[in-house]
């Protein structure tokens, strides 16, 4: 399902903070975890490096202009935005943050609550558990479908599109409106 790409930043409707964008990013598909190879080291497999353009791609034709990447370190985050970000005729500047590396949907929050402030749309390149209990956490609203689907998992490669109404730093359990849900299984 396409998104509605509105504008980048647009006045709450009781005047207070500005409504912003979240875009959630799955790392693509990573080598298996039985190499002899540490986890924050482990590279895109074939699929995923298949995959990671196809979702910079997705994010080019959506028309979702953000105004920066906050993403993992890890390698195969890295190279999931990096051949991502190739389709994008102007891509945002990446911050590459320690704390996002398998984090927990508190330590996303924060990091973007840090970040985030005047800007409109962010780009959050992580990890399963973390960045699925958030966008579950965070979409209270939107098309049942796209809401169910959600819930039910968050694949590699896969791309949440959430508005958030009370910006950045209101961040709370529903308070988000989820408007996209892609994967390259679409």
């Amino acid at each position: 399902m396409s998104p509605n790409p509105g504008p980048r930043t647009v006045a709450s409707p009781s005047g207070g903070a500005a409504a912003c964008r979240l875009l959630l990013v799955r790392h693509g598909k990573a080598v298996s975890k039985n190499r002899p190879i540490a986890d924050f080291e482990r590279p895109l497999g074939k699929r995923g490096k298949a995959d990671a353009p196809r979702t910079g791609r997705w994010l080019a034709d959506s028309g979702l202009g953000c105004d920066l990447v906050l993403c993992s370190p890890s390698r195969r985050t890295r190279e999931t935005w990096q051949l991502a970000a190739r389709a994008l005729e102007d891509p945002p500047p990446v911050v590459y943050d320690e704390r996002l590396y398998n984090a927990a949907p508190s330590a996303l929050v924060a990091v973007m609550a840090e970040k985030g402030p005047g800007l409109g749309c962010l780009v959050l390149v992580g990890h399963n558990p973390g960045i699925h209990q958030l966008a579950a956490a965070l979409c209270g609203s939107g098309p049942q479908d796209l809401l169910e689907r959600v819930r039910a998992g968050f694949p590699t490669s896969g791309v949440v599109a959430v508005d958030l109404p009370g910006g950045w730093g209101r961040l709370s359990p529903g308070s988000g409106t989820l408007t996209a849900f892609w994967s390259p299984a679409d």
